[in-house]
This record gives C-alpha cells, structure tokens and sequence, in this order.
C-alpha cells in the first residue's frame, strides 16, 4: 500500500464491491432523473430569479477548469468503493442521497438561475461543456449539489490518505470548489449553501457513532420541550428573514446558517439528547458538528461572557479542586484535568491536559448516575493535581458535580450545604431542589 494511503485491516472485498454496486446502480440513475426534473420544472416557469453580486462579473472564465469540475462525478462513484465494510458503504450512499434530496427538493421550490454566458470554447474543454450542457441546465443552483457532494467526498478521502497524498488531495479539492465559479457553472451564494448542505449529510451519517437522530423520542421533560420550542422559534424567525432578506440581497441565504443550528439545537432538546454536538469523551467534536453549529457557539461564549465577565474564572472549593466556566487557552496551564459537563462546547488541546467530558445539555437536570461518574473521575484526578470542573457558566451543570465532589469526600454531610460552602466561595450556584435530590443520591 502506498505512503500516502491509511492502512486498514483485511476487509471482505466482495461484501463492500456488491454494496457499492448496488447503492451506484440506484443512485446514478436517481441523480440524472431528480436533477433533470428539477431542471425541467424551472425550464417552465415564465421567470426565474438569480442571485448574483455584481463584482462576480469579474471572475475569470477558465475553460481548462472543467476537468477538475467533471472530475467529482468519478470521484463520486470511485468512493463507493473504496471503503473498509459495506455499513460505510451505506454510511457514505445515504450521505449522497440525504445531498440530492434537500437539494433537489430546494431547486425545485425555490429554482434560480446562473447569468453568465460562456464564451465559445473548443477542444476537449468544449467537448466537455457541450456534454454537461446536454442535462445540466442553468436553474439548479443554490444549494450548489456539486459543491455539497465535494465536503462529503474531501471528507472521505481526507480520512483515508496521510503525507503527500493528503496535500494533494486537499489541492484538488479546492481547485473542484473553485471551478464551480471558474466555469460559470454557479454563482457565489451556491458556494456556503452548498457547503452547509454537505456539512448536514455528514452530521446525520457521522463516521464515529450513530446518526444523532437514531432513537428519537419525543421528551416529557416539560423544561425540555419548552426550551425546544423557543429555539424552534429561532430558528424559524432565522428562517422567515433569510427569505425576506434574500428578496433583495442573495447574502440573506447565510442566515440559513444560524437557522440550521438552532433547529439542531431544538431537535436536541426535544429528544434527541447532546449527542446532536457529536462531542466525544475526550471532548473533541466532529468537524461537521463544528462548523454547523459555530453560530451557536458563538452566541453560547457571548451569553458566558455576559454572566461571568465579573467573576473569577473559578474558585477553589478544596484540595485543588475548582468549579468554573469553561476555560480559556491561557487558564489550561492551572489544571492536569478538566472535567467538562457541556455538550456545545469543545475541548481546547493543551499538552499534558486531561480532558474528561461528560456531554450534558444545557439547563436541564442532570440524573443521578451521571452526577456520580464525573463526581468519581473528580475524586481520581486530583489525586494527580489541580482539577477544574466547568460548565458553560459554572452555575448548575458543573455545580452538581462539585456539589456531590464535596459530599462524597465528607467535605459537607448533604448537598444543600455543600451548595452553600460553594456560594460561599463566591460561586453563585443555582441548584434546584430535584438536582439536590439527585446528587443526595449520587453521594450515596
């Protein structure tokens, strides 16, 4: 095997070539057939819209850069097959499809058109375009599918290839993405919409875990449902002004962004639980999870700012222990461990940290079972230095755990005076009397 290719165990090569057949011969033929009834659709409507910037008038027309835009349709099929069981075979098909049909479903809804007419072009440059110009009209653009397809298929092989390989994988890549403007296949919007569509296939159908929607159910946690509604709100008041914006200017699209996150948000709040931040025990996230919901974390670190910015990062409740908000890069040094009960929020690398992360949402109780956990992780940490358990804020989800910390290592004989000694020492905790009850019962 090559250096710049990932070394894999003995797969059986003909359970993964039949899936691949399989989910080829159906989406090959479902691609050409949706996106050409899309196309066909917008060809009947006395007017479609388009959404350009007036300085795109200065991207360059580059014939040349058809090839690395046609190449995405063999990396597309060749990908199928290059997988390690025919579950990721699945993994990767159902990314393809979840692409084409929120895409095709938007160009069918909301069709737009490009304006550039391309110049004449000869050569195998003008061969291929005469052939993508046989089915690929101009209506279906924003999402750009092209574009969503290339953040699945980078995604793939950016897992799968190290060295030099990677680089040039990562090259290629880009020149793929550039070419959707290059060859006056797409305007600019297309772009970070498409994008957004590709991050989304790869958040539903994650590599490391179950998809973040596999067990739904509907929550009876009242606290639950009404927080999942106010950010369902959000995220369709987001939805409703992108719309409007968009009336007039195409960049109101971006507002698609945060309208996405927040409706994950919600979708975690009415059911689906923190494993919608995708954050790992070691508090790493995926990528897709970063990106998708970056809108939120940021007005996450706003609202930390706005109710911690005149208090101590933390306080020291005993032995080295510390309650606080989430850290930043220049308090890590403090600490051998960090014991993280938050689910929005990532880890931050630091050589020598420990990074213990017990996802949790915010605002809701935590059970018993996962009080005691981290509380015991806590009691084992300090055993090697000073230990700091946060949350977002320090308020309620860490303070359970320093609360039960306190009680388990006879430092207080129940949690409402352990929630006292940490008011105390200037940590105004906001423990309600189920989650005393709970950590009572942790403590045990």
């Amino acid at each position: 095997m090559g250096e710049g290719v990932v070394s894999v165990p003995t797969v059986d090569r003909r359970a993964v070539l039949r899936a691949a057949l399989l989910w080829l011969a159906f989406l090959a033929p479902f691609f050409y057939l949706t996106y050409g009834v899309a196309n066909w659709l917008a060809s009947q409507r006395a007017e479609v819209p388009n959404l350009a910037f007036g300085w795109e008038r200065h991207v360059p027309f580059l014939a040349w850069t058809i090839v690395p835009y046609w190449s995405i349709n063999a990396f597309y099929a060749f990908s199928l097959f290059v997988n390690e069981t025919p579950q990721a075979v699945g993994r990767l098909g159902r990314r393809y499809l979840t692409a084409q049909i929120v895409a095709v479903t938007c160009f069918i809804a909301f069709p737009l058109q490009a304006i550039f007419v391309r110049p004449e072009t000869h050569g195998l440059p003008g061969f291929m375009f005469d052939v993508l110009g046989g089915f690929d009209k101009p209506f279906n653009q924003a999402p750009s599918l092209h574009i969503a397809l290339l953040v699945i298929i980078w995604d793939h092989w950016r897992r799968r290839l190290r060295g030099a390989a990677l680089a040039l994988w990562h090259a290629w890549s880009l020149l793929i993405g550039l070419s959707v403007l290059t060859t006056w296949q797409h305007h600019v919007i297309d772009i970070p919409t498409g994008a957004l569509l590709g991050l989304f296939a790869l958040w539903l159908f994650p590599a490391d875990g179950p998809s973040p929607l596999a067990g739904f159910r509907l929550t009876r946690d009242a606290k639950a449902r009404r927080l999942a509604i106010y950010y369902a709100a959000g995220a369709m008041g987001l939805l409703l002004a992108s719309v409007l914006v968009t009336r007039d200017n195409g960049a109101g699209l971006l507002l698609l962004w945060p309208a996405l996150a927040l409706a994950i948000v919600a979708l975690g709040y009415a059911g689906a639980g923190p494993g919608v931040f995708q954050k790992q025990a070691n508090g790493r996230i995926s990528l897709a999870s970063y990106w998708l919901l970056l809108p939120y974390r940021l007005g996450a670190r706003l609202n930390v700012f706005w109710w911690t910015h005149r208090l101590a990062p933390a306080v020291e409740l005993a032995d080295g222990v510390f309650l606080g908000r989430g850290p930043r890069r220049s308090e890590l040094s403090t600490y051998v461990a960090i014991i993280d009960m938050t689910a929005e929020m990532p880890a931050i690398a630091a050589p020598g940290l420990a990074w213990h992360a017990f996802p949790s949402m915010d605002l809701l109780p935590l059970d018993a079972g996962r009080i005691r956990e981290a509380a015991l992780v806590v009691a084992a940490a300090s055993q090697h230095g000073p230990v700091l358990i946060c949350c977002a804020l320090g308020f309620q989800r860490s303070a359970a755990v320093a609360t039960c910390w306190l009680v388990r290592s006879g430092l207080a004989p129940n949690a409402a005076i352990a929630g006292e000694r940490i008011k105390a020492a200037g940590r105004p905790v906001h423990l309600r009397f189920e989650t005393l009850a709970a950590i009572d019962e942790a403590a045990r």
